[in-house]
């Protein structure tokens, strides 16, 4: 048996090994902290603070606008304004998205909004805008704030779920894409800012509660779900004590429905020619009915008692559940050991081939998500001098998530002993194919519960894996302390200055745990030695009554039963303790301090107004991990903790500077090192390590390790990037504007995935006998293969982008309530690991085409808008075997949305509106491939239309 103690110094070497590998490579940049809610809005406002203005520009909302003749007050005219004046006020570069009203983002979702900006594309995830990538690089590149402040996540990473924060309780949110020294949570690629409202801004009194109803285009796929849903929220905002005292209080709650068609292909055996085509190797398709419930609260207190004290608590909480019903047959073809024959071959495509003795897997899955996320901060500015003021920020936030995953399978006997299926496969034209059996898939006498394909292994012996259960949970803690202190200079273009410092605490604990589920019975650990039955009888009592179709692929109907029933009655299960699955719990924390100055410009400089900021960041860290080793050795498994750290210390200057070269006309640049955490999951200290006794003696050693290990590195340091951005903007005196702007990132400490380098394994020898240790040290056996991520790599990006907003009636009064938004990017990048310095890889995400355009119509209380999206192709992450996830490229997408409305100008119905929506109007599919052929489709999901239809009454 291997034993514990020699893991121990095995996986010590093999984390410090993996340590100095990381390290050849320049030291990145650190952690980010959390900045605060920019309560400045009394403050001097330096006008290159982060978050430019914020609350002050924020009081120019759609109620008291019209004081200003260039700012629209009424709906997505507003929204617009109030976008343009944070874009026009800001140093930085930053594109927004302001409420139209109070609790009334454009878009359904927080995603769908942003999504719209220039520069920024969604990833779709069950039909729903996801995963966001800014300027080419994905979530992992950027950052996600809540009032200034960095935020946990319900997810598996770093990257922020926009479904966890109800779009309702937003005033507006701000994508910054160039850095200042205070904006500590920065992002390489941008930061999202998520800005709730203000009670005190508010003119009075405010009472506004809204309900929506959801259809989903494509009908019940599943009879235990449903395709309506809805949405509503109530907002009341008041102030007290001669309006020095605001409460801002806000509910809301939805159930949002989705229908999916889901193929998929396990991909293509052959070569590709006329000789040997393409031939499909397996498909795994399913209809997938999805129910996302989430409850959601919201709370802002607001005390300026006088003009030397302002004080803002905030409080967010979000509960919600996602509920899947997964059904499909999976179909083990070219890939697999059925006989082919009757094959048409068209373009290296076997476009029709017949299988013969095909045993199907068919499946009847379950899973649901429960998630809750908290999140405080409180915010006190201090005037302590007449242009002193001192500002301190206190927060913390919380995410906690479980996962239940059930699968279940069906077939006709245990390891292909049924009865075989006879199968034709088309190819259709979009790529897919259409598989028509000859087996009846619901006929009960036939389908058991079993192991259609005899896959089920524990790692040393073989199981009856009927079913299989995961149950990952997740939590994710951060806390933030900030302090800060800044003034005003007379009489020169250094207006301001500021310093101020920052502690965070994060930690991130995965733990993961899951089963093997066999009929129940006799046997032990369901494993086929011990005398587990190989099938058991679907209960009667799981039926569903109505055996669903798979119509779009030509199955007329598969058998349809309840998993939940059939787990909590028919299964036994037996807890997975392969090494792989031991090794996956892990905790990491970071401590991180920075610290940070600037100086603030604001004055003329040869008749010219400047605005702008220097400064610089110093940030250290203090990273770890807590986790364990596993091995196994002629079927004994052996754990041992492992407890690793690193610190390191990162500068990050910065330079802003906004020039108003012609009336309204300005020209922004900004230079600065930025900085972002690779993902957690690549941190953890986790090794796998695995010692194949049947390679022991073979040569060539490096063709027949013995040894190897896979997991994270712990010394990992963060993506690095020096960034160049610059701007043009004209902003137009009747409302609107252009701005073209272009972008360079230089990105070191690139982190590479699936990097491998040597190690010396002899720690481990003790664990053979000496028989087998004397044959190993003989073949050179010693040294095997460390697999895990390492800084190896670096690249260019490069883009540029244009936006144009423009209200018709800049042209003639006769198009007045007309307008445009519209936006373009192209981006390009070049990206190579040391591993392979000629190859350049494809950053997932990045679209090299992008653009978004929105045509509205808006007044006499009449709203009408449509808004198309475009993306080119792009690599898209996407749920590998056993949800691992991997990388796809995606094809281009086109995405139409439209909306219509109308709210009561006058009488007893004043303030109450109504709205129809409709999303992806173009039916668009989310399609991949793989090899760089559009042809070898992989994944074909679609999602259907989306319809909605709401009132609002505020008052």
């Amino acid at each position: 048996m291997l034993r514990s103690t020699t893991v121990t110094i095995a996986s010590v070497l093999l984390v410090t090994g993996g340590a100095a590998f990381a390290q050849e490579a320049p030291n990145p940049q650190s952690p980010t902290a959390n900045p605060p809610a920019a309560a400045t809005a009394q403050s001097p406002a330096p006008a290159a603070e982060p978050t430019p203005n914020q609350d002050a520009a924020q009081t120019q909302t759609a109620e008291n606008a019209t004081a200003d003749n260039d700012i629209v007050v009424t709906g997505i005219r507003a929204s617009l304004a109030n976008s343009a004046k944070i874009k026009r006020d800001s140093t930085l570069i930053v594109d927004s998205v302001s409420a139209e009203d109070v609790g009334k983002l454009p878009d359904v979702s927080i995603a769908d909004s942003l999504a719209r900006l220039p520069g920024v594309t969604a990833q779709r995830l069950e039909g729903r805008d996801q995963r966001l990538s800014i300027r080419g690089l994905g979530p992992d590149f950027s950052t996600t704030l809540l009032n200034g402040r960095e935020q946990v996540t319900v997810g598996d990473n770093r990257g922020v779920e926009y479904d966890q924060y109800p779009s309702e309780f937003f005033r507006n949110v701000n994508v910054y894409k160039s850095a200042d020294a205070s904006l500590i949570a920065a992002g390489i690629s941008g930061t999202v800012d998520l800005r709730m409202l203000r009670p005190l801004e508010q003119r009075g009194r405010v009472f506004a509660i809204n309900a929506r109803g959801q259809m989903n285009g494509i009908d019940n796929l599943n009879p235990d779900s449903s395709r309506y849903g809805y949405r509503a929220s109530a907002t009341y905002i008041d102030k007290f004590a001669n309006d020095t005292l605001g409460i801002a209080i806000g509910v809301s709650g939805t159930q949002t429905p989705s229908q999916d068609e889901r193929y998929n292909a396990w991909g293509y055996s052959g070569s590709g020619t006329a000789a040997d085509p393409y031939v499909l190797g397996g498909a795994k398709p399913y209809v997938q009915s999805n129910e996302l419930k989430r409850y959601g609260a919201v709370g802002t207190i607001e005390w300026q008692p006088s003009d030397t004290f302002h004080s803002t608590f905030d409080a967010l909480y979000s509960d919600f559940q996602e509920t899947q019903h997964l059904r499909g047959i999976e179909f083990p073809l070219g890939f697999s050991d059925p006989t082919k024959s009757g094959i048409t071959v068209n373009n290296g495509f076997a476009t029709t081939t017949t299988f013969t003795n095909v045993y199907a897997v068919q499946r009847n899955d379950y899973n649901q998500r429960k998630a809750k996320n908290l999140s405080l901060g409180w915010n006190n500015d201090f005037k302590i001098a007449d242009r002193l003021h001192f500002n301190v920020d206190a927060s913390w936030s919380r995410a906690t998530r479980t996962d239940f995953l059930l699968e279940t399978n069906t077939g006709t006997g245990f390891a292909k002993s049924g009865v075989a299926d006879t199968v034709t496969v088309t190819q259709n034209s979009n790529g897919t194919y259409r598989i028509v059996p000859t087996l009846d898939y619901t006929n009960t006498n036939v389908l058991k519960l079993t192991d259609p394909q005899g896959w089920g292994n524990n790692g040393t012996q073989q199981v009856v894996q009927s079913g299989f259960l995961n149950r990952p949970s997740f939590k994710d803690d951060l806390k933030s302390l900030r302090a800060s202190l800044n003034g005003e200079f007379d009489g020169s273009l250094v207006r301001g200055w500021e310093v101020g410092g920052n502690y965070s605490r994060r930690e991130k604990t995965s733990a993961y745990t899951s089963y093997f589920l066999c009929p129940k019975g006799t046997g032990t650990g369901c494993t086929l030695a011990s005398g587990t039955p190989t099938s058991a009888t679907v209960p009667s009592e799981a039926l569903l009554g109505t055996n669903i179709p798979l119509t779009y692929l030509g199955i007329p109907a598969m058998l349809t039963y309840d998993p939940l029933y059939v787990y909590n009655n028919s299964f036994a299960s037996a807890y997975d303790n392969r090494p792989s699955a031991l090794v996956r719990d892990n905790r990491v924390i970071e401590n991180v301090y920075t610290g940070y100055a600037k100086l603030t410009l604001d004055g003329d400089l040869g008749g010219k107004a400047v605005k702008g900021a220097l400064g610089v960041q110093v940030v250290h860290s203090q990273q770890r991990s807590v986790g364990q080793i596993a091995s196994v050795v002629t079927g004994n498994v052996t754990i041992a903790p492992a407890d690793e750290r690193v610190t390191y210390t990162n500068v990050l200057p910065s330079a802003t500077f906004s020039v108003e070269l012609i009336d309204n006309g300005y020209v922004k640049l900004g230079a600065s090192q930025t900085m972002v955490r690779p993902r957690l999951d690549q941190e953890r200290v986790t090794q796998d390590v695995a010692i194949n006794l049947t390679n022991i003696g073979r040569t060539p050693a490096g063709l027949y390790p013995v040894f190897s290990s896979t997991g994270g590195n712990v010394a990992l340091r963060p993506y690095q990037s020096t960034n160049i951005d610059m701007s043009f903007e004209k902003y137009f005196d009747a409302g609107g504007y252009v701005a073209l702007s272009g972008y360079f990132k230089h990105l070191t400490d690139f982190v590479d995935p699936n990097n491998s380098y040597a190690y010396d394994f002899t720690a481990l020898l003790p664990a053979l006998t000496a028989a087998q240790q004397a044959q190993v040290i003989a073949a050179g056996q010693t040294t095997g293969v460390v697999s895990a991520p390492a800084n190896t790599g670096r690249g260019e990006v490069l883009g540029v982008e244009a936006t144009v907003s423009l209200p018709f009636k800049a042209l003639t009064s006769a198009l007045d309530g007309f307008g445009i938004f519209a936006s373009g990017n192209y981006t390009q990048s070049t990206i190579k690991f040391a591993s392979n310095p000629t190859q350049a890889i494809t950053l997932p995400g990045l679209s090299k085409w992008t653009g978004s355009g929105t045509i509205y119509f808006e007044k006499w209380g009449f709203q009408a808008r449509a808004n198309y999206r475009y993306r080119s192709d792009f690599l898209a992450e996407v749920a590998g075997l056993s949800a691992t996830p991997t990388y796809r490229t995606a094809k281009s997408e086109g995405i139409l949305d439209a909306q219509i409305g109308y709210e009561f100008q006058e009488g007893f119905l004043k303030g109450f509106s109504i709205l129809a929506q409709a999303k992806n109007l173009t039916d668009r599919p989310f399609i991949t491939y793989q090899n760089d052929d559009p042809r070898q489709v992989i994944d074909y999901q679609r999602y259907g239309r989306d319809y909605y239809i709401g009132v609002t009454y505020k008052f």
